[in-house]
């Protein structure tokens, strides 16, 4: 016999499934909802709806965006000359705050993990290629995925499949960012100076 009531049981299961969120946390988070006002608990519900049914992909950059293509895309001051290549959106987000970066991305949607059962086709490998294929303007990719085994392999990996493209120049990332650093975590200013700092590979 559990101890929760089933519907605190199954906001509990729910809760769970986020990712980085525990029993323990899962818990206290559905205690906390149970104990808010009916109208912010409605204002929170509404929110996952509008955000899951209006958020889309860009069919450009695969940046998650409320319109295609997404601002950034669609920026007629954007320097079309660079891409940046990030793993996942919050890397984005992470890279624009710094303010030092002016050209557009590719949003890949994870890392080559074989581990994990995750390979060079699982991820938007391909759609970098083809969009670096059928542009004249792209003269450097600028790989950011994260320093660890994972973020290091798909860079690799890309580098190689973009060797037949003479004209385009490869850097990394580098300056300041330690061994297995994510993205997401790095303080603005040592980000910065990674990107102004990459090195040709």
């Amino acid at each position: 016999m559990s101890v929760y009531s089933k519907p605190i049981l199954n906001l509990i299961n729910e809760l769970s499934k986020l990712p980085g969120v525990g029993r323990k946390t899962a818990s206290r988070l559905a205690y906390y909802i149970i104990n808010m006002e009916q109208s912010d608990v409605d204002s929170l519900s509404e929110a996952i709806k509008v955000a899951k049914k209006e958020l889309k992909y860009c069919s450009i950059c695969y940046n998650i965006t409320d319109k295609d293509p997404c601002d950034i895309c669609s920026s007629t001051k954007r320097d079309k000359s660079t891409i940046l290549v990030v793993s996942e959106s919050k890397d984005l987000i992470a890279i624009e705050k710094t303010k030092e970066y002016n050209g557009l991305y590719h949003v890949l949607g994870g890392v080559i993990s074989p581990m994990e059962g995750i390979m060079v086709e699982d991820i938007r490998i391909k759609e970098l290629i083809s969009r670096i294929g059928t542009s004249d303007d792209v003269e450097e990719v600028i790989l950011a995925t994260g320093f660890n085994v994972e973020g290091e392999t798909t860079a690799m990996v890309i580098k190689k499949l973009l060797k037949p493209f003479d004209d385009v120049k490869v850097t990394r990332i580098a300056k300041g960012l330690p061994q297995g650093a994510d993205l997401e975590y790095t303080d603005g200013a040592t980000l910065a100076n990674a990107i102004i700092g990459r090195n040709e590979i």
